[in-house]
């Protein structure tokens, strides 16, 4: 029970990595609470799970539904001790293809929306004087390059921003590491052709995708103590696609 009697937000909870990133939180003790666009998806994520976990819909890219949600978590709940930034969006685009507006989206979810999430969490901290930790979740394509540019823009500012946060926040006794997943068995990656499936995975020195409980055992470390001394890190968990 790792995350005894923690509480714990995390994003994009309604399916895939986020998912798997909750029930494993709610395993080892936490009570989550799931966010996602989808309410549905989030509640069947916590469901059967029992404790006092609860699912609410959240748009990320909306500072003030954000606010909103973690008032509402102190209110219920006293503190919020982890927060994951897992939700996310993509598009497939051709660099000269992308437009204003699905640029904005992509930044919007992705890096903006982790900044709306952790400033609010953050804020909830310091006002309750508890230690905490901050795990956002980028992507191997960061380092890589390869995906399309407002996807590896956003994930790799994600590590820029782990960075500063930690730096500031370490002295109030909160820890921000950065989670970087390669390519994952998730419902995005079952929508692409098998043919690109295949590519992928021969790119990946372990011979496999990750599964979403692979991601999520390693969101435990670093959400818990055993990672007590870690932090401003960027965490590959990838089978060898690449280094960091």
């Amino acid at each position: 029970m790792k995350l005894k009697d923690k509480v714990a937000l995390v994003t994009g909870a309604g399916q895939g990595m986020g998912r798997a990133i909750a029930q494993r939180f709610v395993a080892e003790g936490a009570t989550v609470v799931a966010l996602d666009l989808n309410l549905e998806a989030a509640q069947q994520t916590l469901a059967d799970l029992g404790g006092k976990s609860i699912a609410r819909c959240l748009n990320v890219a909306d500072s003030a539904a954000v606010a909103a949600v973690v008032d509402e978590v102190v209110t219920l709940f006293g503190r919020v001790d982890v927060l994951v930034n897992n939700a996310g969006t993509g598009a497939v685009d051709a660099f000269a293809d992308i437009t204003d507006e699905t640029w904005a989206r992509v930044i919007g979810v992705n890096l903006t929306g982790a900044f709306h999430c952790a400033r609010e969490v953050v804020r909830a901290m310091q006002k309750t004087a508890k230690p905490g930790v901050i795990v956002n979740i980028s992507s191997t394509a960061a380092a890589s390059g390869d995906g399309p540019a407002h996807y590896c823009a956003s994930k790799a500012a994600l590590m820029g921003l782990t960075r500063s946060m930690a730096k500031e926040l370490a002295s109030h006794g909160i820890r921000v590491n950065t989670l970087v997943p390669g390519p994952t068995n998730t419902p995005m990656m079952q929508g692409i052709p098998q043919e690109w499936a295949d590519a992928i995975i021969k790119g990946v020195p372990m011979g496999r995708m990750a599964e979403p409980e692979d991601i999520a055992r390693v969101a435990l470390f670093l959400a818990c103590d055993d990672s007590g001394f870690v932090t401003g890190q960027n965490l590959a968990v990838n089978g060898g696609s690449a280094f960091l």
